[in-house]
């Protein structure tokens, strides 16, 4: 079995090959997909290829993954042996990774499918637009300041009433232009973010797995979407815990001898705008009655807000995941919230008004239903406050993991893992 190493640019692919022990370079291949194929056709079956994960990494994987044994495609950042080194140059870039491939020590990132690259593309697309129309936004606000005009007395500047007071504004010449070039720009990239989000709501109205998360509070379809572009395939996570540390929602730890363990802040790894768009979910499902506000508000008197949100938005994590793994609903979904969160999607991606009278289609709660539907999330939010009660009286539990006091562990269970261990009455988190 040989391991075949390419070290990736955007012309050429550095290739090296390892066998019987021995490391050789081996020439290039042009990086277009013509040459590429070629190149994999050449392969052996049984052959291994390894690359780092930059830009085509994923589409030369695809390519070559049908006529090889394995292809691994390691993350940069983890690849020490090549960042670290004194010497630096493709060749030597090409024979480390082949080095690394055959003495195990290379962890391999996962290569998404076709419709998960499309998704993840159309995500970070619409991140990408919405940073130049904010910047355009605050170009416009910069402007006014200069201008000794403060703040507009409108809500929304950018709105029609706010356009009528900008106007209405006497600006230099200079002035004037920046802000209808701006004005300009905004209007492209509200036109241009519309037809994402069509899309974006056309692939969430047709996702099972979109509209199970959207039953969580504070999950909308951007949000449900974000996610699952940045998930893929959840059965590639064993635990929840393995989900939060790969969106980087898990604290650091320091621990060294016997001192106890360091928990600082999140590590902040992995998809920045699916952690982003959580903690906004989080702020939302604070101010809504049930269990996750309880839980906020647990945090938010002993930390404060700010790591209150940050708690909430690694708990909807792994609500997703149980939520996902298990193909269920959320378990004190509000169902009228549900419906309007799917509608607005709908209406998003295109579909035409509903009739509501004379016997059509109902979407928002009678009054008894949003009774019914106020008094479970109550009843969730008081089972859990009562759980945390009696989880306090329990008194201390024996510490584990690396604050643990050296020597054999207690065969015996706690209290409170004897009480964890009971047959819960109400559903968890």
């Amino acid at each position: 079995m040989r391991q075949v190493a390419l070290d990736v640019h955007q012309g050429f692919c550095e290739v090296a090959v390892r066998e019987d022990g021995k490391t050789r370079s081996a020439g290039r291949v042009a990086t277009d997909r013509g040459a590429l194929e070629s190149f994999a056709g050449s392969l052996c079956r049984t052959d291994e290829v390894v690359m780092e994960a930059t830009g085509p990494a994923m589409e030369i994987a695809r390519i070559l993954e049908a006529h090889v044994a394995r292809v691994v495609v390691a993350n940069a950042q983890d690849v020490r042996a090549i960042s670290h080194a004194r010497v630096k140059s493709d060749r030597f870039d090409a024979r480390t990774l082949a080095e690394l491939l055959a003495a195990g020590m290379l962890e391999p990132v996962w290569v998404p499918d076709r419709m998960t690259s499309e998704l993840r593309r159309r995500v970070a697309r619409r991140a990408s637009l919405v940073r130049q129309r904010t910047r355009a936004k605050n170009e416009i606000h910069a402007t006014l300041a200069r201008c000794l005009l403060g703040r507009a007395p409108v809500s929304d500047l950018f709105g029609k009433e706010g356009r009528a007071w900008l106007d209405e504004q006497e600006l230099g010449t200079e002035e004037s232009e920046t802000v209808a070039g701006c004005l300009r720009q905004i209007e492209f990239l509200d036109a241009e973010v519309t037809a994402i989000d069509r899309k974006l709501s056309e692939w969430a109205v047709g996702s099972q797995d979109a509209r199970r998360l959207m039953s969580i509070p504070g999950v909308g379809a951007g949000v449900a979407v974000t996610l699952m572009a940045a998930i893929g395939d959840i059965s590639r996570f064993s635990s929840a815990r393995a989900l939060v540390a790969y969106l980087g929602l898990d604290p650091k730890v320091r621990q060294s001898g016997d001192e106890p363990p360091r928990h600082g802040r999140i590590s902040k790894r992995g998809n920045a705008q699916a952690r982003s768009v959580l903690v906004e979910a989080a702020w939302i499902a604070m101010r809504q009655p049930g269990p996750l506000n309880a839980f906020g508000e647990r945090i938010r008197a002993r930390k404060g807000a700010q790591v209150a949100a940050v708690a909430v938005a690694r708990k909807l994590t792994c609500l997703a995941w149980q939520l996902l793994t298990k193909s269920e609903d959320y378990a004190f979904a509000r169902p009228s919230r549900v419906r309007a969160k799917l509608r607005r999607a709908e209406l998003d991606a295109g579909a035409p008004p509903l009739r509501t009278r004379h016997g059509g289609q109902r979407v928002s709660a009678s009054a008894a239903e949003r009774h019914a539907e106020e008094e479970l999330v109550k009843r969730g939010e008081t089972a859990y406050r009562r759980l945390i009660a009696d989880w306090k009286a329990t008194g201390p539990a024996t510490k584990k993991g690396a604050g643990a006091t050296h020597g054999r562990a207690p065969s015996r269970p706690t209290e409170r893992q004897a009480t964890r261990q009971a047959p819960a009455q109400t559903p968890a988190l």
